[in-house]
């Protein structure tokens, strides 16, 4: 057997696999921008950069669930890569995975639609993307047969620490931020003695 009688499954993982490292870079520099590591002047480029590799990402993961539908060995079908832990072949890491898949885009997306659902909102939203990204860690781990391989490990394992600390950073500067103290309002003056018009004096 020859690695082209599995020509869709390489495919499909090695497109996988470029989806994680470019969903990781996204988180990353995500997590930089909001921690604001880098100088003012460059906030525009990498604020378009973290966009791109995030349309990037959620193409190859496009890319990597319509390849296995080549696989006759697999035979997923559109209800193995559409509906998570429905496919035979190891249902929970591949379960993972389509749910990283429908958070992601959900999540990314909802950056075009920040006016509609308002400022706050959206930074809550986008927020979540980081658990997104630990859903799709998961299923890279799980769900490939070369998830042991060290070329594979070590990567995963340089994204998840990097990732880690500039969670952790962000974390505990949301602890640290002051919480506003709102003073009581000050009391109303009395109104004013209306003058007197005419005197009482009958001297």
């Amino acid at each position: 057997m020859t690695p082209l009688d599995h020509a869709w499954w390489l495919a499909s993982r090695s497109a996988g696999i470029v989806a994680y490292v470019l969903l990781s870079a996204s988180v990353v520099l995500g997590l930089a921008m909001a921690l604001r590591l880098a100088p003012p002047r460059l906030r525009g480029d990498l604020r378009l950069l973290h966009e791109r590799l995030a349309l990037l990402a959620l193409g190859s993961v496009a890319t990597h669930a319509l390849l296995l539908l080549g696989d006759s060995f697999l035979d997923t079908g559109l209800t193995g890569i559409l509906v998570p832990f429905a496919t035979p072949y190891r249902p929970v890491w591949t379960g993972f995975g389509i749910l990283a898949a429908y958070s992601t885009a959900g999540l990314s997306l909802t950056y075009y639609a920040r006016r509609h659902l308002g400022a706050r909102r959206w930074r809550a939203l986008h927020q979540l993307i980081p658990i997104a990204w630990g859903m799709a860690a998961v299923h890279v781990l799980g769900s490939g047969t070369d998830a042991r391989s060290l070329w594979l490990l070590a990567p995963i394992a340089l994204t998840m620490a990097a990732i880690a600390t500039l969670l952790g950073f962000r974390v505990a500067g949301e602890a640290r931020a002051p919480v506003p103290v709102t003073l009581p309002a000050a009391p109303a003056p009395p109104p004013p003695r209306p003058e007197r018009l005419w005197s009482t004096d009958r001297r």
